[in-house]
């Protein structure tokens, strides 16, 4: 076949005060018309750079250093502006990991899907609102009448990501880029949208080039996988060969990284004394209307348990009241019902005091929401030594005991990578050595080989201070690798309560057997 995308020799660098650094060298990729390539590699491997050079929208300290970017034969790296602006969107779509900061929030739905179409296919308005509403039904969206009036803020994130993908099939390109589309997304949401890019491709017989570090995901989707490392491609061949067969040893490092709920990290939890337990937790948000508020349901009656040094897994989409559980036994968030710690019943969080948050941690999913950018990483950990009767100088053995050089104590979190900035997170919540530390998705935008060093150094940590987690997730791979039971929530009710080799069983919730089904199968 012909390709529709020849990359020859491409080499890219950014300008920054250290100097030159080079973050693509001199890539090789071809895509054949209805083709999907999957790129694969870890953060910061030119992934995202290559799909910006694609696209033609580098910033401004970009420096391409050589090669080719063809195009049907046409190279991009020597269009002008006008031409580029022209390509975009009409030949070449592309769907991104956030659809939130690919939509306009001032605009609605409807205006932006009719303004695209109108610009790319010579739509008149009416035209174009009528195709809009086409597309919209295309991807399953229920009533996108509706759909059109409303704001991206009105609706959910699987919502959005279907509308920025009917956007780029309903210009009918040659090309689409997807970069990390279901990256954000529940297990089920993204199964869906899988399903439907599936569908697409095959009535469209558009070619794709599909960004992932999920490589079980990757697996499913793509025809042909590249493997890249630090701005090279160390690999490329038939995605079935590539994961029976890979050859390059940073192939075979990434694929032993992935998770496989056959390969259990821990043994049977060996007590059952109680360390934590709700009893009937209920909280509700309200939302303010022209009539008074309406109340919506966060959590509804939640009681379970977590046992000393047990890893509880809890599972559910995107809104099924995971997080807000999290907040409520952490105290941020007022809830109904009670929390039983250390013999004591907690009915609000006035009654959280110091003893009880020394028990009691949380890790983020986004450590750079949770970190104060402006104190170093000593400042950050000397703080919970201080609350907990700590030492400041302690500090060096925290970093240590992450896995941390000391000497990191003197950096800004910013001069960290995601992987080291969540290890952070995790020494702060470890400082008062608490009996129980939540970890609410802590590992939902690491890379595979990031996350599997994360979560060995919490099962380091158990075994060296018999600290219980919950383990708050949607990846059900990972979490049967790591997990004594399996709690499961839906809409903010608990379905199911679970020992994690009884989740495939006849006895498990028909929700909970709708998770593990729309759950990708490493390499199957």
């Amino acid at each position: 076949m012909s390709a529709l995308l020849d990359i020859a020799g491409y080499s890219l660098d950014y300008r920054t005060r250290a100097g030159t650094l080079r973050v693509l060298d001199a890539v090789n990729l071809r895509i054949a018309r209805g083709e999907v390539l999957g790129l694969v590699g870890e953060s910061g491997s030119g992934k995202s750079s290559l799909a910006w050079a694609i696209m033609r929208h580098l910033p401004g300290n970009a420096h391409e250093a050589g090669g080719a970017i063809l195009l049907d034969g046409a190279d991009l790296l020597r269009m002008r502006p006008r031409e580029v602006a022209a390509l975009r969107g009409r030949r070449i779509g592309m769907v991104f990991q956030d659809p939130s900061t690919a939509l306009n929030p001032t605009l609605t739905l409807g205006r932006q899907i009719s303004e695209t179409l109108a610009h790319h296919r010579g739509m008149t308005r009416a035209q174009a609102w009528q195709a809009s509403l086409e597309a919209l039904r295309h991807v399953e969206l229920r009533d996108p009448e509706a759909l059109m009036r409303r704001y991206p803020h009105e609706v959910s994130g699987g919502e959005k990501q279907r509308v920025v993908i009917a956007t780029a099939f309903a210009a009918r390109p040659e090309l689409i880029i997807f970069d990390e589309p279901t990256t954000a997304l529940d297990v089920i949401t993204g199964a869906r949208i899988l399903a439907l890019f599936q569908r697409l491709r095959a009535e469209t017989g558009v070619g794709g080039l599909y960004i992932s570090h999920d490589l079980a995901l990757v697996s499913q989707v793509a025809d042909r996988i590249a493997v890249i490392r630090r701005g090279q491609i160390v690999e490329q061949a038939a995605a079935r060969s590539l994961f029976v067969s890979p050859g390059a040893e940073y192939t075979k490092a990434l694929i032993e990284a992935v998770p496989r709920p056959e390969r259990r990290l821990v043994a049977d939890l060996p007590g059952t004394q109680v360390l934590v337990s709700v009893e009937e937790i209920g909280v509700t948000y309200g939302r303010r209307q022209w009539f008074g508020r309406r109340q919506v349901a966060g959590n509804r009656g939640i009681s379970l348990s977590v046992h000393a040094g047990e890893i509880l897994g809890v599972v559910g989409e995107s809104g099924s009241g995971k997080s807000t559980l999290a907040r409520a036994l952490t105290g941020l968030t007022p809830f109904e019902g009670t929390i039983v710690q250390g013999g004591r019943r907690i009915t609000a969080p006035a009654q959280m005091d110091r003893a009880y948050r020394s028990q009691v941690q949380i890790v983020f999913q986004h450590p750079d929401s949770s970190l104060n950018p402006r104190q170093r990483i000593g400042e950050i950990l000397a703080r919970p030594l201080r609350l907990f009767g700590g030492s400041p100088a302690e500090v060096p053995r925290l970093l240590e005991q992450v896995r941390l050089p000391a000497s990191y104590a003197t950096r800004f979190p910013h001069e960290l990578s995601g992987g080291e900035k969540q290890r952070v997170a995790i020494a702060r919540a470890s400082a008062a050595r608490p009996a129980l530390i939540i970890c609410d998705e802590i590992t939902a935008a690491l890379d595979v080989s990031v996350q599997r060093a994360v979560v060995d150094l919490l099962l380091a940590l158990r075994r060296e201070h018999g600290t219980a987690y919950l383990f708050i997730t949607h990846d059900l791979n990972l979490v049967r690798q790591v997990a004594h039971r399996l709690a499961v929530m839906h809409r903010g009710a608990l379905v199911d309560l679970l020992a994690v080799d009884a989740v495939g069983g006849a006895q498990a919730h028909p929700y909970t057997r709708a998770l593990l089904g729309a759950t990708p199968a490493p390499f199957a």
